[in-house]
């Protein structure tokens, strides 16, 4: 093991390098929370697809391939159908904003007033997706090292802490790139492959397990379309999918650089299926399905290879870790913190003291994750309640925004209100794993934001038009003078935030 150990080591002190040297480039605001929103489109990519496939769409994707077959591909073909869905039909609309926050967003498009209460519902899906990316490391360090649980949560947790908060989004978004490369090399061209061949080939893999392993729909539709409205359109409005849109250069590096994101993840999901699928035919009995990654790796392949594919599985729970880090740590900053001293947020660059304010909140918020996570036995039910109240409350504000002119901002704080409370109930009802809680609650907060909002005035017409001018890049006080009459004005493009 001694090669595979140094491999680990020299990766994990690559990504505390590029942390520091992330620390040097982000002097503002705008750069150490998305990287001055400069990345093109093949570092965009990277990045984005880093994010979105961590510890669960990678460990977890093999654990549902060895349960299910190939139909184990659901869970994170639907992350990458969301991922698809948002760069081809609403990411040019965020990046033109030029916000931070969703929260921001929801303010820029209401008229204000609903940043709070859907800043705390952000807060706690960012934190749990945090926590259960950091409970990961404990299954990744047994192995490598056969290190104590709480052992390994604060050696894997320390390092993601430590690069986030030197440097933020650049730190970040260095090591997702590597991440991204180590992932692609790890396990589609290296482990995918070996897999296979040490099963026997697809025809032997048939030979060995029942049909349904090969049937596409053999998890079943229910499961398929739970993890639709969780995954899919929780891909669409969750904080640290956005905060990488804003990262974009332009409009259009979200828009494609995205889609190809997007379908990346739809090849990684059929690769973890057939991962795991191969694992039923050499190990049919192990006690986990959870357990096939860390099995076929550690078994089948040679030292040295067995190093790399472990820094992939660690690569992935360190991209979504770090990635919901700081989306947690910007969210608590600029959505909570800030509005309860009563300081107006903006998305103007506020100087370097903007920096150390976001790098302290990502070292509490890092410090708080860690602790938790050790607390922490149940990750698949802390991962389920945040993500039912990230879609059951906020899913339908955040898209009927985007979509619908007459929604107004009470509208949206029902919606908000009685989806997050409904969702809260029913898992008490039907239990915290059921499908229903995430069913019902969309439809409560959907009607109540109907209602309400055809009940109430609609939303005043300079909000409007500022909402507009800033979803088409435009300057808003053109759009102000053009809405009332006053002048002719050519619309002017609004500029990038300042860099420092």
């Amino acid at each position: 093991m001694a090669v595979d150990y140094a491999v680990i080591a020299l990766y994990l002190a690559g990504m505390l390098a590029m942390g520091w040297w992330g620390m040097r480039r982000a002097k503002s605001k705008s750069e150490f929370l998305v990287a001055g929103r400069r990345l093109g489109p093949w570092m965009y990519s990277g990045t984005m697809a880093a994010i979105v496939l961590g510890g669960a769409s990678t460990i977890g994707g093999v654990g549902l391939g060895y349960k299910y077959g190939l139909s184990g591909a659901w869970m994170v073909f639907t992350i990458g159908l969301g991922l698809l869905a948002l760069s081809l039909f609403f990411s040019a609309r965020i990046a033109r904003l030029k916000v931070y926050t969703v929260s921001e967003m929801l303010d820029l498009r209401y008229g204000g007033r609903a940043g709070v209460i859907s800043g705390v519902v952000m807060w706690a899906y960012t934190l749990m997706l945090a926590v259960t990316s950091t409970i990961a490391y404990a299954t990744i360090f047994d192995v490598l090292f056969d290190l104590p649980r709480t052992v390994a949560i604060v050696l894997g947790g320390a390092i993601v802490v430590a690069y986030s908060t030197l440097g933020g989004m650049w730190s970040i978004t260095l090591t997702d790139m590597v991440q991204f490369v180590v992932k692609t090399i790890g396990v589609l061209i290296l482990l995918l492959p070996i897999a296979v061949i040490k099963a026997g080939g697809f025809a032997e893999m048939r030979a060995q397990l029942p049909t349904e392993y090969f049937a596409p729909l053999g998890i079943g539709g229910e499961t398929i379309f739970t993890y639709v409205l969780i995954y899919t359109f929780g891909m669409l409005i969750g904080q640290d999918i956005w905060q990488r849109v804003f990262t974009a250069r332009t409009d259009k590096v979200a828009k494609w650089g995205g889609t190809v994101a997007g379908t990346y993840c739809l090849v990684y999901a059929l690769a973890g299926a057939v991962i795991g699928t191969a694992a039923k035919v050499l190990y049919p009995k192990l006690p986990s399905a959870d357990d096939a990654f860390a099995t076929i790796v550690k078994d089948e392949l040679p030292m040295g290879v067995r190093g790399l594919v472990l820094a992939a599985a660690l690569a992935a729970v360190m991209s979504t870790s770090s990635g919901a880090l700081i989306a947690c740590a910007t969210v608590a900053n600029n959505d909570i913190w800030s509005r309860l001293r009563g300081v107006v947020v903006s998305s103007k660059e506020d100087g370097h003291d903007e920096v150390k304010g976001n790098r302290l909140f990502i070292l509490i918020m890092g410090t708080a994750v860690i602790c938790i996570a050790i607390a922490l036995n149940d990750v698949v039910q802390a991962l389920t309640v945040a993500y039912n109240l990230l879609v059951g409350g906020l899913l339908v504000p955040i898209l009927g925004g985007l979509l619908w002119r007459r929604g107004t901002v009470q509208g949206a704080l029902a919606a908000v209100t009685v989806g997050g409370l409904s969702v809260i109930g029913l898992m008490g009802a039907y239990g915290i794993l059921a499908n229903e809680p995430v069913y019902y609650g969309l439809l409560a907060s959907l009607a109540a934001y109907v209602i309400v909002s055809l009940v109430t005035r609609p939303t005043d017409a300079a909000v409007l038009a500022t909402w507009r001018a800033r979803l088409a890049g435009q300057d808003p006080e053109a759009a102000h003078a053009a809405e009332g009459g006053e002048a002719d004005v050519t619309p002017k493009t609004v500029p990038a935030a300042p860099t420092g």
